[in-house]
């Protein structure tokens, strides 16, 4: 379900980078230098001590585990339907992309070991690696690869408008039958504990929202226009829970409290991204020319 999304991001869009490079200081900053280390604080403040009486500390490190691995994944495909929402500036959202997905590929793993052995929980580095060659090398380099010979022999009206499409249905069916496999093997924990997933929901809620205001208000300070601040917005506060599902379940297996922990970031995403697409949208006027 990640090689679809992939083929979207068009890493020629890179050699713009440099026109107005803010929103990407912004994006860059934010996703790899604030964002995991926020979302590892919040959840441990969370699970650890506000609700202590709930949580027990076995469980509360592996729901960290997973929150580390939301956090330190900044979102690849569902930031082009934030951007749409919000009038973003299309172009420039896809360099903000591309170049957070090459960044994936050096900052995924220090972080998540890192944050990890924190957390308590060590991790070989060798076997995070090898998570990130088959969950972003290996669909990253697909993606490029049929992005260019699709376009080379048919050209890009018929990648974007014909072959994409194509595929859209994949990547869904994708996603619900992994939600359908994790909720298999989590159901008894869910049924007899449902509060869990609210405890686990609170501080990923807090931290999506946390994060989106620091990039949006950022940019509001450098003077960015609005279509380029509400998609560094949403780009960090949004996850690329594709990845994060599919490491958390090759490192810790599908009846690991750490992969339930991933798959309730993605249940609250996409309510909690749309809040903020309203926020966004309401608050033009904070920019020069309401733009």
């Amino acid at each position: 379900m990640i090689y679809p999304m992939m083929m979207k991001v068009d890493f020629a869009s890179i050699k713009n980078v440099g026109k107005n490079p803010k929103g990407l200081y912004v994006t860059w900053i934010v996703n790899w230098t604030i964002k995991p280390f926020t979302m590892f604080g919040i959840t441990a403040f969370f699970f650890y001590i506000v609700f202590k009486a709930f949580i027990p500390p076995d469980l509360a490190k592996d729901y960290l585990a997973g929150a580390v691995l939301l956090g330190a994944a900044p979102c690849t495909a569902m930031v082009f339907v934030w951007s749409h929402l919000t009038k973003g500036n299309s172009a420039y959202t896809v360099v903000q992309v591309a170049t957070n997905d090459l960044l994936i590929l050096v900052a995924f793993t220090p972080i998540v070991a890192f944050l990890l052995d924190i957390s308590g929980i060590t991790i070989p580095w060798s076997t995070l690696f090898l998570s990130v060659f088959l969950f972003v090398v290996i669909p990253l380099s697909g993606g490029i690869f049929t992005r260019a010979t699709v376009i080379k022999h048919k050209g890009e009206d018929y990648f974007n408008n014909v072959f994409i499409p194509k595929f859209n249905n994949i990547t869904i069916i994708g996603l619900l039958l992994t939600l359908i496999l994790i909720f298999s093997f989590q159901g008894d924990v869910i049924l007899k504990n449902p509060l869990y997933i609210i405890l686990i929901a609170i501080p990923l809620s807090i931290q999506t929202c946390f994060i989106f205001f620091i990039a949006y208000l950022s940019c509001k300070l450098l003077k960015l226009p609005h279509n380029i601040a509400a998609p560094a917005g949403m780009i960090g506060a949004s996850n690329f829970f594709e990845l994060s599902v599919a490491v958390a379940i090759s490192l810790f297996g599908t009846s690991s409290p750490v992969v339930l922990a991933t798959i309730v970031g993605v249940l609250v995403e996409v309510p909690v991204m749309l809040f903020l697409v309203n926020i966004a949208n309401r608050t033009k006027d904070w920019f020069k020319g309401g733009q």
